[in-house]
């Protein structure tokens, strides 16, 4: 199975003229987008907090991280930006991939849209923590 990779814009905010352009491995381990610190530090995107990660061998690091607009395939995001060492390889993670519809193939390891964004499993928590259920009422559905 091969690797894919996108190309992804990086950027402080969405009036920024500085910014990061890479091709970013599109990582289905990986929950965060990392990209080496230098060149976010160049894309004028600030260290937010520091998070302990864990990587592919099982070890853990802790590194500074971003917030940042996430551009790719035509779709745009925000969100978490690791400041990764030098030599890293730029990662595409999957909350910026699901967060506008888009998943990892398991079986061909290619990009899929998705035809909606889920949000099923969402309201279903909802509804079991609050115990709120949308009445037909509140839909528009009412009897007379």
């Amino acid at each position: 199975m091969g690797l894919t990779r996108v190309t992804v814009t990086l950027r402080a905010s969405e009036k920024s003229r500085k910014k990061y352009e890479a091709l970013l491995l599109a990582d289905s381990g990986s929950t965060d987008c990392m990209a080496p610190a230098a060149e976010l530090k160049r894309a004028g995107i600030r260290r937010r907090g520091r998070m302990t990660y864990e990587l592919a061998d099982g070890s853990t690091v802790e590194y500074d991280f971003g917030l940042a607009e996430i551009e790719f395939m035509g779709e745009i995001t925000g969100g978490r930006v690791i400041f990764g060492p030098e030599d890293s390889e730029p990662l595409l993670g999957v909350t910026a991939l699901e967060s506008v519809g888009i998943i990892i193939d398991p079986v061909t390891q290619k990009l899929k849209r998705l035809p909606a964004i889920p949000l099923k499993r969402h309201s279903a928590r909802f509804v079991k923590e609050t115990g709120h259920e949308r009445s037909k009422q509140s839909r528009g559905q009412t009897r007379c």
